[in-house]
C-alpha cells in the first residue's frame, strides 16, 4: 500500500513537472516576471486589430500572440480589451466550463456516477483522462467528477457526467446549447461535453467569457476552479487515492504563481491550438481573460500581459447605491470622474430607469435604478426645502415686525433730541422769569 502511495506521489510530481515545463515563469512578486512576458510577446503585431485601442482616451492594450482575446470585468460584463473577440474559434477543453456549469445546475454533489464502457471510450492515449485509469463499474461522486473535469480535464469523466445528467450525450449537449442561448451567446454551438474537435463545435472569445462569467456566479464552481489540488480517495475499483493537480499553471506555487489568479481552464487540440480561460483579481475587482488559437505557451504570457493591462483601470460608482437595483458602476481608465461620462437613460417595462454609461461613446457600465423611490425621495426633499424656506421667511417677517429700521431709529432719536431741546428751552425761560 505504501509503495502504491509513493508511486502515486511520484506520478503526480511527474505530471506537475510536465505541465510546468510547458509554461513560463511569472508572478507579481517574482523578479523579471513582466520583462519575460514582454519578451515572449515582442514579436506580436497588431495585424489582427485590437478594437479597444481605437477608443479615444482608452489605455492602449498590449500586442499579443493569440489570434482572439478578450478581457472582461466579471461583475458587469464590460469589455476592457477586444482582439477579434467575436471571431468564431474552437474552444477545445475550455468547453468544460459549460459542462461543469450545467452539471452543477442539474445534479447534486453527492450523486453517484457509475462509469460505463461507453463513457470510458475516450480514456485513450492522446486524450486527457484521469489516472489511475477509471474502471468500468467504478463509482465516483458528482463532486469528485467535477474536480476531475476542471483540474485534469478528464474527457471520459465529462462524457460520463453528460450521459448521467442529460440521459445521453446528445441530451446534455442540448442543455448546454440552451444555456448558451440563455446567457446571451451569439455564435456558440456545442456537439460534445469535452471539447474534442468537431467542425460544428465552436464559440468566440466573447461568448466564452460570458459563459465563464455565468459559471463564476456559482459558489461551488469558484471553489473547484480555484483549487490547486484535489484528492479522490480509494473507490470500489481502485485501492489507490488519486491526487489531481490543476493544469492551470498561473495557479501554481513558487515561481509559477501569478498573484491574484483565481483559476480557470486550459485547452488544446491540433485544430483549436492552445486555449485558456483565466479568472484573476486586481484591486478588489475580478476579471475574466480568454485567449484563443495559438500553439505554444504564449497563451500564458499573453494572459500575464492582459492581466497587467487591467492595472490601467478602476471601478467607479456612478449611480447612487441607495436607488441602484443592479449594476451602477463603470470600469474606466484611472483618473476618470463621473463628469467625464455620458449617461443615457431609458425606462424599462417595470417603470425603472435603465442607465448606460459611456466613455467617449464606448459602453463602460450599466445600471437599473429604482426611479419611483428616487422620485419619491426627491419630492420629499423638495417639500422639506420648501417648508424650511417658508419657515425662514416667517422668521424674517417676525424679526422685521418686531424691530425698527435704521430710518425709524433716526427719527426717534431726532424727535428725542428735539424734545430735549424744547425742555431745555422751557427750563431756561422759567429760570429767567424767576430772576425778574
Amino acid at each position: 500500500m505504501m509503495k502504491a502511495k509513493n508511486l502515486i506521489k511520484r506520478v503526480t510530481i511527474g505530471i506537475l513537472a510536465v505541465v510546468l515545463s510547458t509554461s513560463v515563469v511569472w508572478a507579481d512578486d517574482n523578479p523579471g516576471l513582466i520583462q519575460r512576458a514582454k519578451d515572449a510577446c515582442k514579436n506580436a503585431t497588431y495585424d489582427i486589430p485590437t478594437v479597444t485601442n481605437d477608443i479615444d482616451g482608452w489605455p492602449q492594450g498590449p500586442a499579443i500572440m493569440c489570434d482572439s482575446a478578450v478581457v472582461m470585468e466579471a461583475e458587469s460584463g464590460e469589455v476592457l480589451y477586444n482582439k477579434a473577440m467575436d471571431e468564431r474559434r474552437y474552444p477545445a477543453s475550455t468547453t468544460k466550463i459549460m459542462t461543469a456549469l450545467v452539471a452543477l445546475e442539474h445534479s447534486n454533489l453527492t450523486d453517484t456516477v457509475t462509469f460505463t464502457a461507453e463513457g470510458l471510450k475516450e480514456a485513450v492515449p492522446g486524450n486527457s483522462y484521469v489516472t489511475p485509469v477509471i474502471q468500468e463499474g467504478e463509482t465516483l461522486t458528482m463532486e469528485q467528477c467535477l474536480y476531475a473535469i476542471m483540474l485534469v480535464s478528464g474527457n471520459e469523466v465529462s462524457t460520463q457526467v453528460a450521459m448521467q445528467v442529460g440521459g445521453s450525450v446528445e441530451g446534455f449537449v442540448e442543455m448546454m446549447n440552451e444555456k448558451a442561448q440563455e446567457i446571451g451567446c451569439k455564435d456558440t454551438h456545442f456537439v460534445n461535453a469535452n471539447g474534442l474537435h468537431d467542425e460544428n463545435h465552436y464559440t468566440t472569445a466573447h461568448d466564452l467569457a460570458m459563459i465563464a462569467q455565468e459559471a463564476y456566479k456559482n459558489e461551488e464552481f469558484r471553489k473547484i476552479v480555484g483549487s490547486r489540488y484535489y484528492t479522490i480517495p480509494a473507490t470500489n475499483k481502485t485501492a489507490e487515492e488519486r491526487v489531481l493537480a490543476n493544469h492551470h499553471a498561473l495557479l501554481g506555487e513558487g515561481d509559477w504563481h501569478y498573484d491574484g489568479c483565481l483559476g480557470g481552464k486550459t485547452g488544446y487540440t491540433d485544430t483549436a491550438l492552445n486555449t485558456l480561460v483565466t479568472y484573476f483579481e486586481k484591486d478588489g475587482t475580478v476579471y475574466i481573460c480568454v485567449v484563443l488559437h495559438y500553439k505554444g505557451t504564449e497563451v500564458f504570457t499573453d494572459t500575464v500581459m492582459l492581466a497587467e493591462y487591467t492595472k490601467e483601470f478602476e471601478k467607479l460608482q456612478v449611480s447612487p447605491k441607495k436607488y441602484t437595483l443592479s449594476g451602477g458602476t463603470a470600469v474606466v481608465p484611472k483618473g476618470t470622474t463621473t463628469d467625464a461620462l455620458e449617461i443615457q437613460s431609458t425606462q424599462n417595462e417595470d417603470g425603472n430607469e435603465q442607465e448606460t454609461f459611456l466613455f467617449n461613446g464606448y459602453e463602460v457600465g450599466q445600471a437599473v435604478v429604482d426611479k419611483k423611490a428616487y422620485e419619491a425621495d426627491k419630492k420629499a426633499e423638495e417639500a422639506q426645502k420648501e417648508e424650511e424656506s417658508k419657515e425662514e421667511q416667517s422668521q424674517n417677517n417676525e424679526a422685521q415686525n418686531g424691530s425698527f429700521s435704521t430710518f425709524e431709529i433716526a427719527v426717534v432719536v431726532l424727535v428725542g433730541l428735539i424734545g430735549l431741546g424744547l425742555i431745555l428751552i422751557v427750563i431756561s425761560v422759567i429760570k429767567k422769569k424767576k430772576k425778574k
